[in-house]
């Protein structure tokens, strides 16, 4: 005879726990949503507010200043060409999607990792959770935004937020742990205090790393915004998602191109900021 093991409740105490969070925390979350739509809203409306061919020169005299001609190039041909496809404003809100998110990841990751980075026993605890948040699949991160903050883009915003700031974590930790120790110890004899140490030195010295995981970051924010087009983000997700419920294979394929377009120039520039501070 089989013996039978009691099933461990585990989803039922997720939900009560998620029910629990969003009645003795909806004020918080409500201000914070607030916030952070209204400066969606704000970003939005001004890049709005440009003409497309004065937003595409912006970037282009952008891209040229940071790395040159070849960069400048290909972000005019790439983004006349979702000009082109009708998908500006699309592209707009997912632009705005992912420096809002990408804004917040770092504002919370950084100093997560410069305290990680800092303590041993904090690097111990924190290494796992973040080993936790980057193997669950994008997808599962959807399912508690949608009680803090219903449908829209401030959903998007959690879910995108949660997923894509573990690499920045890492980064931040891993830059201040590869300062050589023997500049530390120099640091040290010549009466430089913790603090000192951390702004003057080990930051400096990290930027590069720091750099490297907020381009892991703006990457990861990218694809995150485009799944979130299923709890009601707008942009080129929306346009995917929209494609794929109507059967229209040749507008996904444009909205895809767009999102690939856009993460290009995203990664060449976030690179390119990364060699000139290494310059």
């Amino acid at each position: 005879m089989a013996i039978e093991f009691p099933r461990v409740p585990l989803g039922g105490w997720i939900e009560s726990g998620l029910e629990w969070l969003t009645t003795e925390f909806s004020s918080v979350t409500r201000g914070i949503a607030n916030f952070t739509v209204s400066a969606i809203d704000g970003l939005n409306d001004a890049l709005m507010w440009l003409p497309e061919w004065a937003l595409l020169a912006a970037i282009t005299a952008l891209c040229w200043a940071l790395s040159g001609f070849r960069l400048a190039i290909g972000t005019v041909a790439g983004l006349a060409l979702i000009w082109n496809m009708g998908l500006w404003i699309p592209m707009i809100e997912t632009l705005t999607l992912v420096v809002v998110a990408t804004l917040m990841a770092v504002i919370i990751a950084v100093p997560v990792g410069i305290a990680a980075a800092l303590s041993d026993r904090l690097y111990k605890l924190i290494m796992p959770v973040l080993d936790f948040m980057q193997t669950m699949p994008a997808f599962v991160y959807l399912i508690p935004a949608i009680p803090f903050f219903g449908i829209g883009a401030m959903s998007a915003i959690f879910a995108t937020v949660i997923f894509s700031m573990p690499p920045a974590i890492r980064f931040t930790t891993l830059g201040i742990r590869q300062v050589p120790l023997e500049l530390i110890e120099a640091a040290d004899a010549y009466g430089a205090t913790r603090t000192q140490k951390l702004f003057k030195l080990q930051l400096p010295m990290s930027l590069p790393t720091l750099m490297a995981g907020i381009n892991q970051t703006i990457m990861l924010a990218l694809s995150m915004v485009v799944i979130a087009a299923m709890i009601g983000a707008d942009g080129l997700g929306s346009e995917v998602w929209r494609a794929i419920q109507r059967l229209r294979p040749g507008d996904g394929f444009e909205a895809g191109i767009a999102v690939v377009i856009l993460a290009m120039v995203l990664d060449r520039v976030t690179q390119s900021i990364s060699k000139k501070r290494k310059s």
